[in-house]
């Protein structure tokens, strides 16, 4: 079939139609946890809006021409060819195996994420995964084949991290970027033609081959539950597209990654297995602008036995579970939440995007509007009064490129920090990195910031010295245990106003968030008349989706004063002085985690409010959520009145404990001259 930018949408409909799977009864197999909700098919309008989609995508550079796919292929082949080659060597190597049985023991290059979905960007990576026989050690592929590798002309900026969670070999080959992990299976020889979707396969593996084999896996299982591919993956580049305009793409600071939305468009095309893109992105930002988190979102049942005993997500059985923010289900065994990293904050800001998004799609629908409105870009650098600059730098290219790394992965570690500080409302990271503002300054630094908004409380000062210092010093010291730490890296942590941006942020950036948030400002205020009767209209336009879905009105942030995260963010503070302040490397004796005690800071422990991340279960209506899953929590763990037994207290634990007013106007933080991070006089 041809790819879905040389056809239309109206013929795709038309072969799926025809090839759609039939029961014994003659009935359409639908995947799911639950029954469709709509099999109406797409109306003139949908599939005109559906093409015109198509073509406001592609200056965004959402397709690849015939010429750029052909040398993707051909560089997996050559990747292909040099795994084959290797497991030869290795085999040789260790077994003394006759000549002519060497080609018997196979192995391949299998792909996963974006590619294998078929939603790739222009100059996005290859997610690959190397699979070889039982003979073959991990620490082969990242010894012999990482040399191998490393002697490639066409191989750039090579670096093994083994200690990952996921371990992996990144890389550019031939111009096009590589992550490759590996999988030792138990067995003698890799067949060509394996299908990595039996989980007889998992049997005698070790964890790090499960989580390796679990992004195929994964990947293999979504485009085997969705009912149409092709318009699934029309509306998945959509939505990437839509969320990194935004800015929530990013697994590792706290939003959702690649496969984590491929899971939510799967969801909807499952509930409209018969729609347009432009429905099913309508649908979309419907279903999941009321979705009563931490719903679980799940696009099969769970398994009711664990015969290979692997780790899987369960709250009934694993307490941590309770207290994810925004559950994603894999849906391959063993099933894991691939949102682990959302917290409070990151999950208010996406709730508001999703409000917003719905807004913009119910206007293209009534109005007339341009789908360009859908992806213009956020004005996160207008949106606050105040922000924290997160500096990473190094000396050297080599360790530039694995300390950017690192403390990207960390830094919704400080988020979870500041979270947890009694002053803050939201603490708002952006994926968009920055790099050098001028050529003078060091080629090998990357900034991230990170907008506040206070809670309002009058007459406070606000302490982010402990927030700021345990997250450098547990930073330096992880880096120590993992041995990657060397002189020249270094992190530093300022606090800026948003008229001081001028001096980390290019000026064309700083225009164009200002342009952007003036027109939502002007947009906000037109479209509080008509245009809120037309969105109610859109909003009740299937009488079932409001049916089964259960709606909330307010998505809850722990705030002294109770107020709605639906409002939008803005700083209510005041500083009468900024301090920055280079926090000290750990080889110098300096640093130390006893002084940054603060008597005022939040404790990680069990909630003792009534606002948690797991909700009450209130009734047996209420616990069959049509659209989620049939997952019933004891109400009597929910109880608002107790502690959790439990509790994570770990320092990127999202849980956190309620103040009042009263208890917070009467918590004074010790005023700190000199401190890194010194915010004084909030005021309202």
């Amino acid at each position: 079939m041809k790819t879905d930018s040389h056809i239309t949408f109206l013929q795709l409909f038309c072969i799926h139609k025809e090839t759609m799977a039939l029961d014994q009864s003659g009935q359409k197999i639908y995947p799911g946890v639950t029954s469709p909700i709509s099999l109406d098919g797409p109306k003139p309008l949908d599939i005109k809006l559906s093409n015109k989609l198509e073509e406001a995508m592609r200056p965004y550079g959402v397709f690849e021409s015939d010429e750029e796919l052909a040398h993707r292929m051909e560089v997996l082949h050559k990747i292909n060819t040099m795994v084959k080659n290797w497991i030869k060597d290795v085999s040789r190597q260790k077994n003394n195996i006759p000549e002519d049985k060497i080609d018997s023991f196979g192995g391949k290059v299998c792909t996963f994420g974006s590619y294998r979905l078929g939603v790739h960007t222009k100059g996005a990576d290859i997610d690959t995964l190397c699979i070889a026989p039982r003979h073959v050690e991990r620490s082969d592929f990242f010894s012999s084949f990482n040399e191998i590798l490393s002697q490639q002309p066409e191989t750039k900026d090579l670096r093994a991290i083994e200690e990952a969670f996921v371990p992996v070999i990144k890389m550019e080959f031939d111009g096009i970027e590589l992550d490759m992990t590996f999988a030792r299976l138990a067995l003698p020889q890799i067949a060509d033609d394996i299908d990595l979707r039996s989980e007889s396969l998992l049997k005698n593996l070790n964890e790090k081959c499960v989580r390796s084999l679990n992004g195929c896996r994964v990947t293999d299982e979504i485009l085997h539950l969705v009912p149409d591919k092709d318009a699934f993956r029309m509306t998945l580049r959509a939505i990437k597209l839509w969320a990194k305009k935004r800015g929530i793409y990013s697994n590792v600071l706290g939003f959702l990654g690649g496969v984590s939305w491929a899971m939510l468009v799967a969801r909807v095309c499952q509930l409209y297995p018969n729609a347009a893109p432009a429905t099913l992105i309508h649908k979309f930002f419907m279903v999941f602008s009321k979705w009563d988190w931490p719903q679980p979102v799940l696009l099969k049942q769970l398994l009711q036995e664990n015969k290979l005993g692997f780790p899987v997500w369960d709250p009934r059985v694993n307490p941590s579970d309770r207290f994810h923010l925004m559950p994603i289900i894999t849906p391959a065994y063993p099933q894991q939440n691939s949102t682990f990293n959302v917290t409070t904050s990151t999950r208010t800001i996406m709730m508001e995007e999703f409000m917003i998004g719905l807004e913009v799609v119910n206007k293209i629908y009534t109005s007339g509007d341009s789908w360009d409105k859908l992806f213009e870009p956020s004005g996160f650098f207008q949106k606050y009064k105040h922000y924290i600059v997160v500096i990473a730098r190094a000396e050297e290219e080599k360790n530039y490129l694995e300390w950017h790394g690192y403390i990207e992965s960390k830094i919704r570690l400080l988020v979870g920090n500041l979270e947890r500080n009694m002053f803050i409302k939201i603490a708002h990271v952006t994926p968009e990195s920055l790099g050098p503002l001028t050529e003078s300054e060091n080629p090998y630094i990357c900034k991230w910031f990170i907008g506040l908004t206070f809670a309002k409380v009058e007459n406070q000062n606000v302490d982010l010295t402990y927030d700021i210092q345990s997250f450098t010093n547990q930073v330096y010291r992880q880096a120590l245990h993992i041995r990657i730490l060397k002189e020249d890296m270094k992190v530093d942590i300022q606090h800026v106003k948003r008229k001081q941006l001028e001096s980390f942020v290019p000026q064309s950036i700083l225009q164009r968030c200002k342009g952007a948030e003036i027109k939502r400002k002007s947009e906000g205020r037109s479209s509080a008349g008509t245009g809120s009767k037309n969105s109610q209209a859109l909003l009740t336009h299937s009488k079932s989706d409001t049916d089964l879905i259960r709606t909330s009105t307010h998505v809850i942030i722990d705030t002294s004063d109770g107020e709605s995260s639906h409002d939008a963010p803005s700083c209510e503070t005041d500083t009468k002085n900024k301090v920055n302040g280079e926090l000290p490397h750990p080889l110098s004796p300096t640093s130390s985690d006893s002084a940054m005690q603060s008597p005022c800071r939040k404790r990680e422990g069990s909630p003792s409010g009534a606002e948690s991340p797991v909700k009450r279960s209130k009734s047996e209506d209420e616990t069959q959520n049509m659209l989620g899953s049939p997952m019933v929590v004891d109400p009597q763990s929910q109880s608002p009145s107790r502690k959790r037994e439990g509790s994570p207290v770990r320092p990127d634990s999202p849980v956190k404990r309620t103040k009042s007013v009263k208890d917070v106007q009467s918590c004074q933080p010790p005023i700190e001259i000199g401190s890194p991070m010194h915010i004084t006089q909030i005021r309202r």
